[in-house]
Parts: structure tokens; C-alpha cells; sequence
């Protein structure tokens, strides 16, 4: 059986792609894994890298997209992030956004949260 969530979320991440590119963007990775860590864009401006989180939602029943990538997700995607850095030997500003995906009814939104968070001091 077909996962609708999932396809929505892969419409959303490519919506996401799309957008990014349209605004000059040049995207690096979509979906890079390694080991436990995922990141679902991996972007790049002329001075800085730029890890994208997507999330697509159907509904505001919850809220609005953005607000579900939780403190935890975040602690995961900059840890991702320290790691892509070091595994490429990479040494460019990074920045943190977040594309969120709305479909109400038959439109669908895409509203691009630069710098959405920080990564905390420890």
C-alpha cells in the first residue's frame, strides 16, 4: 500500500528543491545520509553552506509546519551538519532554514524560514 504522507513529503522536498534553485540556490546534496545522520537539503550561496530541513503538512490542525522541527531535531541537524562539514573539509559559514510545505485545499505554499535556528552553546 502507498504511503500518502510519504509521497507528500517527497512532493515537498522537491517543491523546497525547486524554490531554492529558482531563488539561486545551488544545491549539493538532497537527502544525504550517513551513518544515523540525514539532512534533507544540503545547499550552497556564494559565502555559505545551507542545511535545509523540509516539512510538509496537509493540514494547520497542529500548527504550522515549521514548528515541527523540535529542539531534539535540531540538536540532530547540527550535529549532522558538524559532520558533513568534517567529512568534506569544508570551512564556510553554515546557516540553518526551513521550507515549509502547506497544501490547504487545492493551493500549496512554500514559505522559506532563513536562519530558523542556531546551533546552542555548549
Amino acid at each position: 500500500m502507498v504511503n500518502k504522507s510519504k509521497i507528500f513529503g517527497i512532493l515537498g522536498e522537491n517543491l523546497a528543491k525547486d524554490y531554492l534553485l529558482s531563488q539561486g540556490y545551488e544545491i549539493l546534496e538532497t537527502n544525504w545520509r550517513c551513518k544515523n545522520y540525514e539532512i534533507d537539503i544540503i545547499s550552497k550561496t556564494p559565502t555559505t553552506l545551507v542545511f535545509v530541513e523540509v516539512k510538509a503538512r496537509k493540514s494547520l490542525i497542529f500548527g504550522e509546519p515549521e514548528i515541527f522541527v523540535t529542539k531534539q531535531k535540531q540538536k540532530f541537524l547540527v550535529a549532522a551538519a558538524h559532520h558533513y562539514l568534517i567529512l568534506h573539509n569544508i570551512h564556510l559559514e553554515a546557516r540553518f532554514d526551513v521550507v515549509a510545505v502547506l497544501q490547504l485545499n487545492n493551493t500549496i505554499t512554500v514559505k522559506h524560514l532563513e536562519g530558523a535556528f542556531y546551533p546552542g552553546i555548549r
